[in-house]
C-alpha cells in the first residue's frame, strides 16, 4: 500500500523549495513504500534463466553499442574497450560475461522479485512540413521561453530531476500545462503538423516517431525536453471516469474510445498535464536514439529508472510476451521514461511501426530482472 508524509524537502532552503512548488507543489508527495536498504541482491550466474545464443548474441550486440558513449565511464570504461574486439560467439561472450560481471537480482518494495515489464516503439503517423486542411496539430521543438535547471550539484538527492518553468518579471513560473498548450501554443518552433491530437498524444508517450510526409519521405522527430509537470497516464483517466475497465487499457482500445467521443478528446489530453518537446532525428534506417543518444535495437533495448538502473547497463530479462510467450534475454538500459519508475521496472523497444505498436500496447507483464554488473565497481546508490 502506498503512503503518504509531508515531503522533508519542504525544510530545506529556498532554491530547492522553489523546485518542490513548481513539481510537487511542496504539499503531500508520494513515497515508495517499505523499499529495500539496496534493490540490489547479489545473485550466482546459475541462478540466471537460461537463453538461447540467438538472443544472447544480439542481446551483447545492442550492449555494445552503448560503449562509444562509455568511454568515461568509470564503471563501464575497461569493461567495454575490452568488449570491442570480442570473438562474437556465444561460449566468448558467455565466458567474457562471467569473467568480469556480477550478477544483482533487483528487489522492489517488501523484497518482492517481480516487477511491470511494459513495451514501447516508434509510431509512424501522417503529417505535413506546413499546416494543411488536414494537418492542424503541431509538433513544437523546445520553446525560447523554457528554463530548464538541474540542481542536484546543489543537491545530489535530486539526480535525474530538472526544474522547469518561466521567467516572469523576477519569478520563475511553472510552465503552461498541456491543456494550455494545446489552447494557446508555445513559443516554440513548429516542426511539423500532425492529423490528430491522439496522434502526438502517443508520440509523446513513446518519445519518438515519424511522420509520413505527403511525398512519401519520412521525418524522424526525437524526445527534446518536457514542459515539467508529471505525467498521468490517459488510461487511468478513462478508468476513473468509468469509460474502459483497468484490465482492457491498451493503446488500441484508448485510441477507438477517443474516435467513438470526439468531443471528449480535448477533456481526455488535458487529464495528463505533461508535454513533450522534440527535435528532428537522424535520417536512416537505425532504430530511434534513446536517453543514452545510441540507436534502439528492437527487442533488446530497454528504457529504465536511472535512479536504480545507470544507462548503459546490461540487464537479464525475464518476462513474457502478451500471449504468454516467455521472453528471456540480455537487455541494453538505453533510455529512459516518465512513466518508467520502480526497482524491478522495464519498457522493452519492440521497434518500428504497427506491428511493433500493437506489442507494445499489450504489453502489461510481470517480469525479473537482473543487473550485470563490473566486477569490483562500485554499485549505484541506491535510490
Amino acid at each position: 500500500m502506498t503512503t503518504t508524509r509531508v515531503s522533508d524537502a519542504c525544510k530545506r532552503p529556498a532554491l530547492l523549495i522553489l523546485w518542490l512548488a513548481l513539481l510537487t507543489s511542496c504539499a503531500v508527495a508520494p513515497q515508495r513504500p517499505s523499499v529495500p536498504a539496496t534493490p540490489y541482491l547479489k545473485a550466482d550466474w546459475k541462478a540466471l534463466p537460461a537463453v538461447s545464443d540467438a538472443d544472447l548474441q544480439a542481446g551483447f550486440a545492442a550492449w555494445r553499442s552503448s560503449c562509444p558513449r562509455l568511454k568515461t565511464d568509470a564503471a563501464w570504461a575497461s569493461t567495454c574497450a575490452a568488449a570491442t574486439h570480442l570473438d562474437g560467439t556465444p561460449a566468448a561472450i558467455r565466458q567474457f560475461l562471467q569473467e568480469r560481471l556480477d550478477v544483482y537480482a533487483l528487489r522492489a518494495a517488501g523484497n518482492r522479485a517481480d516487477g511491470l515489464i511494459t513495451g514501447y516503439y516508434e509510431p509512424i503517423y501522417p503529417g505535413s512540413l506546413v499546416r494543411t486542411a488536414k494537418a492542424t496539430v503541431p509538433v513544437y521543438g523546445v520553446p525560447t521561453d523554457m528554463v530548464s535547471v538541474q540542481l542536484d550539484s546543489l543537491y545530489p538527492e535530486l539526480k535525474g530531476k530538472r526544474l522547469r518553468g518561466r521567467v516572469e518579471g523576477r519569478v520563475l513560473t511553472p510552465y503552461d500545462d498541456a491543456a494550455t498548450i494545446a489552447t494557446h501554443g508555445a513559443k516554440a518552433p513548429v516542426l511539423a503538423w500532425l492529423t490528430h491530437p491522439m496522434d502526438l498524444q502517443f508520440l509523446q508517450i513513446q518519445g519518438s516517431g515519424r511522420i509520413v510526409l505527403p511525398d512519401g519521405r519520412h521525418l524522424r522527430i526525437a524526445y527534446a525536453d518536457q514542459n515539467g509537470h508529471p505525467y498521468r497516464p490517459i488510461g487511468r483517466w478513462l478508468v476513473e471516469q468509468g469509460e474502459l475497465k483497468k484490465e482492457d487499457v491498451t493503446m488500441d482500445a484508448i485510441r477507438a474510445w477517443a474516435v467513438a467521443h470526439p468531443a471528449r478528446v480535448p477533456e481526455l489530453l488535458a487529464s495528463n498535464p505533461s508535454y513533450v518537446f522534440f527535435t528532428k532525428g537522424p535520417d536512416g534506417d537505425d532504430g530511434p536514439r534513446g536517453s543514452l543518444n545510441v540507436p534502439l535495437t528492437a527487442g533488446y533495448s530497454v528504457a529504465v529508472d536511472r535512479t536504480v538502473v545507470p544507462l548503459g547497463s546490461l540487464l537479464w530479462l525475464s518476462t513474457t510476451r502478451p500471449d504468454g510467450t516467455p521472453v528471456v534475454r540480455p537487455v541494453a538500459a538505453q533510455d529512459t521514461g516518465g512513466a518508467i519508475a520502480g526497482e524491478v521496472r522495464a519498457d522493452l523497444f519492440w521497434g518500428t511501426g504497427d506491428a511493433a505498436g500493437k506489442l507494445a500496447g499489450d504489453m502489461k507483464q510481470k517480469g525479473s530482472i537482473w543487473m550485470l554488473w563490473p566486477k569490483g565497481a562500485a554499485l549505484p546508490k541506491a535510490p
